[in-house]
């Protein structure tokens, strides 16, 4: 009869671990679906991500060679600038100096003109000239009797003279400077001491 109830608990036992074999491979189950499930959710979202991602970094690129294009613009249209400017820097400046051959043109046309009435116009034709020169800052050097200043006199000859040295004695031509910069250095006779 002890056999009898040694059997139970070896059954019991064995009931007992088929139970938790099944409660483990239920359980291991559950949770396979549940990670395979949230797996299923995360896999949808890492392609919507992806997806968004991508959509952005065609937005910036795009953005970029529209910046790339619009720089690109702008500096052609600069150097564009810069090549008219120089071009037609001098288009004010020109627009002026044609009054004054208007005036040459008109007293080269008179056929009958005295010398007087010549210098006359040779006169008003200076005077347009002058004024020409004023509006665009072009200044006459003449250093008559001034000391030699190398940064705008050019001396062509020395000469012996009771004068300080280094004074301009003669001016052979004019200088002229615009706004301050010299564009022709004037032509001078610059006095020595006397030799002895």
């Amino acid at each position: 009869m002890q056999e009898p109830h040694n059997q139970e608990p070896i059954e019991e036992q064995k009931l007992s671990e088929m139970e938790d074999t099944l409660e483990k491979q239920h359980s291991g189950a559950s949770t396979e679906n549940t990670e395979r499930a949230e797996e299923g959710v995360v896999i949808p979202d890492l392609e919507q991500q992806l997806k968004e991602a991508e959509i952005r970094a065609a937005e910036h690129h795009d953005a970029w060679l529209r910046a790339k294009a619009e720089t690109e613009n702008i500096r052609k249209r600069a150097q564009t600038d810069i090549a008219n400017a120089h071009k037609y820097a001098i288009d004010n400046f020109a627009t002026q100096l044609l009054a004054v051959m208007d005036s040459l043109d008109a007293a080269l046309a008179v056929e009958n003109s005295t010398i007087e009435s010549l210098k006359d116009g040779v006169e008003l034709t200076r005077k347009q000239l002058a004024a020409v020169f004023e509006k665009f800052n072009i200044h006459t050097i003449n250093p008559q009797g001034e000391k030699f200043d190398p940064h705008q006199h050019e001396a062509m000859c020395t000469v012996e003279s009771d004068i300080p040295p280094n004074t301009v004695t003669q001016v052979m031509q004019k200088g002229y400077v615009l706004h301050e910069r010299v564009i022709r250095p004037a032509m001078v006779a610059v006095s020595k001491a006397k030799s002895t």
